[in-house]
């Protein structure tokens, strides 16, 4: 059988279950798979689905989102922005409001910054267009006048940021 390019994967997966003290087996059953299927894994003979890397990471009590990038599935951008999001919906010491809030100033700097979620992403650099992604886009002088979107969703967000403060105070 032929490799998949997945060695790099199965290597971190080998290397999470021994760090976990688990073997293979007990991972295999942990996880719903067959110590074979697991073991195939590991040499990078097979590619596990999505829903099969999620159970080992549950099982290994690590990211799944991890996995996902180990595995090509997913973008480390990506990884970090959902990562991100979840940190900030898990927050306790925040209202659902608050939560809300925070996450619209965070994707209105991400769209500020040129990481729009919606543009098309490549390997090479992360967007479509090829742009440098670190770098905002540049505009040119008559742009500089003209009503942009992003700022409309700045000063909403700005208007919801002095709502809850407001609301915060007088309790």
């Amino acid at each position: 059988m032929a490799s998949l390019n997945v060695g790099n994967l199965g290597e971190y997966l080998r290397e999470q279950r021994r760090t976990a003290q688990l073997s293979l087996r007990q991972l295999a059953d942990a996880a719903g798979v067959s110590n074979p299927y697991l073991s195939q894994i590991e040499r990078g003979l097979r590619k596990p689905s999505a829903d099969i890397l999620q159970q080992l990471a549950k099982a290994l009590r690590i990211s799944a989102e991890t996995l996902y990038v180990q595995a090509g599935i997913l973008d480390e951008r990506e990884r970090d922005e959902l990562e991100t999001r979840a940190v900030i919906l898990a927050d306790p010491s925040i209202s659902e409001r608050q939560k809300q809030v925070l996450l619209q100033i965070y994707e209105s700097f991400r769209k500020e910054n040129g990481l729009d979620p919606d543009a098309p992403r490549t390997a090479d650099t992360g967007l479509a267009d090829g742009s440098d992604a670190a770098q905002p886009p540049q505009r040119a002088a008559h742009e500089e006048h003209e009503e942009h979107p992003e700022h409309e969703v700045q000063k909403e967000v700005s208007e919801e940021v002095r709502e809850v403060r407001d609301d915060h105070e007088q309790n």
